[in-house]
């Protein structure tokens, strides 16, 4: 019997100025879900079990960028993506293009489980859904008042915002970023800081699972999908460990950053930490990112390159820590 450890996050990337309120708030949601999940993990769940009850909660809460409380596309509509990985059999689901589905982590997890695929995608997704019995709500459920607002400026300044809780005129956030662009695929974007969720877990067993959902980003184009559906890039679990990532979407994607620190561990013979660290200084090239990460022996780490990343995590001999910058 090995030692259980978790991990949760609620995006890499944080405004500096950000309101003391608004770290404090944040803070006890990722307490709150380590609790949830340290609870479970002491009534002997898998670790696959968790992640998903982790999850759900972080989409239902509207604090962060997924499920209540995503970003919305240009439409002004949410379009929800996530995806679940069991490490023992390499065993995973993905969803994307989501628009009434409560909980796609769920979802997701039923198409690893009860359909022949790993990845159902919009109108596909939400049949299978609707088969599978699974919560449905209307789109405006999703959407809040903050975000209608944030949608707004996004369009006003003709940019996609990545922090879309900043506001855009008198801080370090939109309008600032106008003046010396950071860069997305080669095209200027603004304030680099999205709020995805994420959770890790190893259990008793050593089994590793993780999971990841998103919203995607403010003002993104319809049918836009990001790293988090995309197993290897976004969430991967292995035999060796679990990991979640978030962060500029098309880095991550590019540099199948999840993957890379189960590669690293296996072929470089790296610990958990020396591979978290090698893919975040040099497997980005010039994205930013962040992700969390578990391994079989009961260890845990977290890396980043942005200003900051809203993250918890606790380990079974009583650690545990949560933070922001």
């Amino acid at each position: 019997m090995g030692a259980w450890a978790i991990a949760v996050h609620g995006g890499a990337g944080v405004d500096p100025n950000l309101p003391k309120e608004r770290q404090e708030e944040a803070k006890r949601l990722l307490t709150r879900c380590l609790d949830i999940g340290i609870s479970a993990l002491r009534s002997n769940l898998p670790a696959i079990d968790v992640v998903e009850l982790v999850v759900r909660e972080l989409e239902t809460d509207p604090l962060f960028n997924s499920g209540r409380g995503s970003a919305l596309t240009e439409n002004g509509t949410v379009e929800m993506e996530a995806s679940i990985m069991d490490g023992p059999k390499r065993r995973c689901g993905a969803v994307s293009g989501l628009t009434t589905v409560k909980n796609p982590v769920s979802l997701a997890r039923l198409v690893m489980e009860k359909s022949p695929h790993s990845y159902l995608a919009f109108s596909g997704a939400e049949e299978f859904a609707k088969k599978q019995g699974v919560e449905m709500v209307d789109n405006e459920y999703f959407i809040t008042e903050d975000n209608v607002g944030m949608l707004k400026l996004a369009k006003e300044a003709n940019s996609i915002l990545f922090d879309y809780r900043i506001p855009a005129v008198g801080t370090c956030g939109a309008s600032a970023a106008m003046d010396s662009p950071l860069q997305m695929n080669g095209l200027p974007i603004s304030v680099y800081a999205p709020e995805t969720v994420g959770c890790v877990v190893v259990d008793k067993q050593g089994r590793c699972a993780a999971a990841t959902s998103t919203g995607g980003l403010m003002n993104k184009m319809s049918g836009r999908i990001g790293d988090s559906p995309l197993i290897g890039s976004g969430t991967y679990a292995s035999e060796l460990c679990g990991v979640s990532c978030t962060g500029e979407g098309e880095a991550i994607i590019r540099s199948t950053l999840a993957r890379e620190v189960s590669a690293v561990m296996e072929y470089k013979r790296l610990n958990l930490h020396e591979a978290v660290d090698y893919v975040i200084k040099n497997r980005l090239d010039e994205g930013k990112a962040g992700l969390i990460a578990v391994s079989k022996d009961g260890e845990v780490a977290c890396g980043f390159n942005t200003t900051g990343m809203f993250r918890g995590c606790a380990t079974e001999d009583g650690f545990m820590e949560v933070g922001v910058w």
